[in-house]
């Protein structure tokens, strides 16, 4: 007897429709699984035999085929147990009413429990874009699911209870989940006020926060480096609700979740320097996996000691940097992923970490800076729009901060001023003034006579490249907008210009 049942295999973020069929005949015993499975689903044929058996069905006698259309597409996941057990229960006749509405999404344990799986709120989203709107699902990915509130979701615990509701004999309501928590204003631990000193180095990361902009901390140990960096997420906006299902999305493939809660904070995430190409950028052997940088999406990407990595792991930060999405391909597929994040990078001016440092000498060769500095090459660097120097913090600064502003004063300036960009950018792709064009800057970032005389001034004294000069031009017009001011003042460029002449101290330009 044939039968066919619907479910979802993932291709990145994205869900392709997955039609299980199944064909039970007469003969010598067998099992068979065609249609490209990856070895989870080779596998599976163990599980769906001993999950229906131990709940109460006899697994038929004769020769099963169990055929995943279409036959061109890779597949992979533990996801397709339950379609598998479920078209062979409707071929065994065991599961008599129609259910060519469902798409059916779980992995089973072989006493017949159904278990979550990863990806569950993507395959969800896929799956709703191609017109269904009804989900049978593991109990533990309800709550994920269920961020999509026009669709029905149907959580079971048990194939038993699966078939009882097929066959019309036990009721349940779609899980509903309450989202107004989803939008109340998050309260953070930390606070900008307990960062001791480094008023410029707030006055920075306030600016990186308000457009979008990455940042370079160039200090010796102890300064407050990786401390201010942890900061960031505090004064950032927070996510709307599109922003937070995409971050979900990704932490759902990953297996990433909380208890399958939405992601309502702004990604942090601090790989140490020793990650590999992969995991930092995403890859694997089949099909390629997000990396650091798509689970810092909508978030902050810190990467501390960041000569420490391995030199081509840091060339590959320079496509994301630019495009905020990465191209993985490899021979199986080629996916993109989106990587729009903040990268904050911190370094030592040396490997001893003293280099300039007031307070201790340092033992390095000059040999040895040049080569621990080289590491970051200049096209990292003209992708990173602020540069700022560190200088341990004093012991005045320790007891006297009384008129540092706090995280919510910093959010209350970051939240207006990016209100002014997406006023300004609202017919156009963009929300900030990282992501302008050079058409969109001839459009929208206008220089007033005196200030471009200041503007050319620079770019011939310091040499930019024409990349630096138009990251200069966005946070002169961010700063500009932190101060709400209509046009760019000269102070605007003037700070702007400042955050970019370090390299020529450490890098020789």
């Amino acid at each position: 007897m044939y039968s066919k049942t619907n479910t979802c295999s993932l291709l990145g973020l994205a869900g392709n429709l997955v039609e299980v069929e199944s064909d039970i005949t007469s003969g010598l015993p067998a099992f068979l699984i065609v249609g490209l499975p990856d070895s989870s689903i080779k596998e599976s044929k163990e599980r769906v035999r001993v999950a229906i058996s131990n709940s109460g069905y006899s697994f038929p006698p004769g020769r099963i085929t169990v055929n995943l259309s279409p036959a061109d597409l890779k597949k992979e996941g533990t996801q397709l147990d339950l379609p598998i057990a479920i078209s062979l229960l409707n071929s065994m006749g065991i599961i008599t009413y129609p259910y060519e509405d469902y798409v059916f999404l779980g992995e089973l344990a072989l006493d017949g429990r159904i278990l979550p799986v990863r990806g569950a709120l993507a395959m969800v989203i896929s799956m709703r874009e191609l017109g269904f709107n009804k989900f049978i699902i593991a109990d533990e990915n309800k709550d994920e699911c269920a961020i999509i509130n026009d669709v029905e979701i149907l959580p079971f615990k048990n194939l038993n209870d699966i078939v009882g509701f097929l066959n019309k004999e036990k009721e349940i309501k779609a899980y509903k989940l309450d989202l107004s928590k989803a939008n109340e204003e998050l309260d953070y631990d930390l606070d900008f006020r307990d960062i001791k000193g480094q008023e410029s180095l707030k006055r920075a990361l306030q600016i990186a926060a308000a457009g979008n902009h990455n940042l370079l901390m160039i200090g010796p140990p102890g300064s407050g480096k990786t401390f201010s960096a942890k900061h960031l997420p505090t004064i950032l906006p927070d996510m709307n609700f599109d922003e937070k299902v995409e971050v979900t999305k990704i932490y759902s493939i990953m297996g990433l979740l909380d208890k399958g809660r939405l992601v309502n904070e702004r990604p942090f995430r601090s790989p140490h320097h020793s990650a590999s190409e992969v995991a930092l950028i995403g890859g694997g052997h089949s099909i390629p996996k997000p990396g650091e940088i798509s689970l810092a999406h909508r978030g902050v990407l810190f990467l501390d000691e960041f000569p420490e990595f391995n030199k081509k792991t840091i060339e590959a930060l320079r496509e994301p940097l630019e495009n905020r999405e990465i191209n993985i391909s490899r021979a199986q597929a080629s996916l993109k992923y989106p990587s729009d994040f903040i990268l904050i990078a911190a370094m030592n001016p040396c490997p001893c970490g003293n280099y300039g440092n007031p307070l201790k000498e340092c033992t390095c060769s000059q040999n040895e800076i040049r080569r621990y500095l080289n590491k970051i090459s200049a096209p990292i660097l003209d992708r990173i729009d602020i540069h700022i120097e560190i200088s341990p913090v004093k012991y005045e600064d320790l007891r006297n901060n009384a008129h540092s502003k706090s995280s919510k004063e910093l959010k209350k300036e970051v939240i207006l001023a990016r209100k002014i960009q997406e006023d300004r950018y609202k017919n156009e792709k963009v929300s900030t003034n990282s992501q302008l064009s050079t058409a969109q800057m001839k459009k929208y970032v206008k220089l007033s006579p005196e200030v471009e005389k200041i503007a050319k001034m620079a770019f011939n004294k310091y040499n930019f490249s024409v990349r630096s000069f138009n990251k200069i031009i966005k946070m002169a017009r961010t700063i500009a907008d932190l101060d709400q001011s209509i046009e760019i003042e000269q102070k605007h460029l003037l700070e702007a210009v400042r955050y970019r002449t370090l390299d020529g101290k450490y890098w020789g330009e």
